[in-house]
């Protein structure tokens, strides 16, 4: 018998976040470690009348392709995936690992040429999400791996996660209209207004949002969710920001990352560790070195590190910001073959200004 909490994070994908209709064709990706949470998914798609198809990873299948490929077959596109991409209704990823660092031994020159030639696919990805054609949700099942990222037993971390999705609530979906109604109004507080500045221990920097709108992050792609984000104008980022968490990437941790900005462009970045890595990936195109998202995390619940971003991202009392391609949807011209997320503590001496008012001090918000 299925842990019901296994069940009720299928059902939360399935008829809330996609919201399956009789009909779509409803692609889920899994990997093979997450094969109870796939197969209750499975199973509600079907109930709804939905059409679905999986496609099963792991994590050494990627490690071969890249250490072993010539740069033609690094460049090759399924077109598998293309067409799922191009005609899919509705794509659910279901991701685990057995082991978080397989690729950090790889050539991260090797992984920019996979990156650049996967660019058009991205394109198409962003594109039909921001128009609406194409529904996702993507979620993390928990598995020993990121258990012990996240320095927790696997009890302790199932906790955490069917807690974080509010899996382990009575009425899950309920709770998270009640995040909409709340992101909500700060939100629509944000409508029209034009220049942000945030201050503190870790950053000293403004940036433009005229013309910009926010997203709602209420649980419709990510699971969990806790977020509200745009895409600030191009050229408009000055100053600086410290990261005060690792960044994750491709199997490799990037710490004590500082960023640079001039006319919205990163002019000088570093880090304690792994920098190489930091700026083979800002180097990866023209678009890498300018910020697709500035974002608050909102979510409470999750109070702790994990070396998830899924997670890490919406810790309630954070900033973060992604380098690389920015949302259509909000307004954003930025192209990049990357989009890769850094984050900041801002529970101790921080401030957000917007237009002249105190937005947001010490983690919490102030309208």
């Amino acid at each position: 018998m299925a842990d019901p909490r296994i069940e009720k994070l299928a059902e939360i994908l399935v008829n809330y976040a996609i919201d399956v209709q009789p009909g779509d064709w409803v692609v889920v990706n899994s990997h093979v470690l997450a094969l109870p949470l796939l197969h209750e998914v499975t199973r509600r798609i079907v109930r709804a009348g939905g059409n679905p198809m999986a496609v099963l990873n792991e994590n050494q299948l990627s490690e071969i392709l890249l250490r072993e490929a010539t740069d033609a077959q690094l460049q090759w596109i399924s077109p598998l995936e293309q067409l799922t991409l191009e005609k899919a209704d509705a794509l659910i990823i279901l991701n685990a690992s057995d082991n978080t660092r397989t690729l950090s031994g790889v050539d991260p020159q090797r992984q920019q040429v996979q990156q650049r030639a996967r660019a058009a696919l991205m394109e198409t990805y962003m594109r039909r999400s921001a128009e609406g054609s194409l529904r996702w949700v993507l979620t993390q099942y928990p598995c020993p791996a990121f258990a012990q990222e996240a320095d927790m037993s696997l009890g302790e971390y199932e906790a955490f996660v069917y807690g974080a999705t509010f899996a382990d609530q009575p009425d899950p979906v309920q709770a998270w209209r009640q995040v909409y109604d709340r992101q909500q109004r700060w939100i629509e507080w944000m409508q029209g207004r034009q220049q942000m500045v945030i201050k503190g221990a870790n950053a000293e920097m403004s940036l433009s949002i005229a013309g910009r709108n926010f997203i709602n992050d209420y649980g419709r792609h990510n699971m969990p969710a806790g977020e509200i984000f745009t895409s600030p104008v191009e050229d408009s980022v000055n100053g600086w920001v410290r990261f005060t968490y690792p960044a994750i990437r491709e199997g490799r941790e990037v710490e004590g990352v500082e960023f640079y900005f001039e006319q919205g462009k990163i002019v000088k970045a570093t880090a304690r560790k792994n920098e190489a890595f930091l700026l083979s990936q800002l180097d990866a195109d023209a678009g890498a070195r300018f910020l697709g998202e500035w974002a608050i995390g909102t979510n409470y619940h999750i109070k702790r590190f994990t070396k998830s971003i899924l997670y890490d991202e919406k810790i309630g009392g954070t900033m973060h910001m992604a380098v690389g391609r920015g949302f259509p949807e909000v307004g954003s011209r930025n192209v990049s073959a990357i989009h890769w997320d850094f984050i900041c503590d801002m529970r101790q001496q921080s401030e957000i200004w917007v237009d002249g008012d105190l937005f947001y001090q010490n983690g919490e918000f102030q309208i």
